[in-house]
């Protein structure tokens, strides 16, 4: 039935909105609009992270530790750089405005 897998998906999704929830109320607080290219591609890196962290966590499970580590290199770097450029097309254009 609950298995720590179960939990850590649950703990995850919880995180997953209170981060959505916080982040748009300090948007709309500071009055920054994000373009929906923005929206895309930082919601791209982050569903790639999961996928991750999904596969990092079940490929150590089956003890294959050495696929473990291939898989946060040729896509965990590629979602991380997703979320920094999605980052800097933000904060860029607001200093631009400014």
């Amino acid at each position: 039935m609950w298995s720590l897998y179960t939990l850590i998906w649950m703990l995850i999704g919880i995180a997953l909105g209170v981060g959505f929830t916080f982040l748009i109320n300090k948007l709309g607080q500071k009055g920054i609009s994000l373009r929906l290219y923005e929206w895309i591609i930082g919601i791209a890196g982050l569903i790639l992270f999961l996928f991750t962290i999904q596969n990092f966590y079940t490929a150590f499970q089956e003890f294959y530790s050495q696929a473990a580590y291939m898989f946060l290199l040729v896509t965990g770097l590629p979602a991380i750089i997703l979320m920094l450029v999605s980052w800097q097309l933000v904060t860029r254009r607001i200093k631009a405005q400014s």
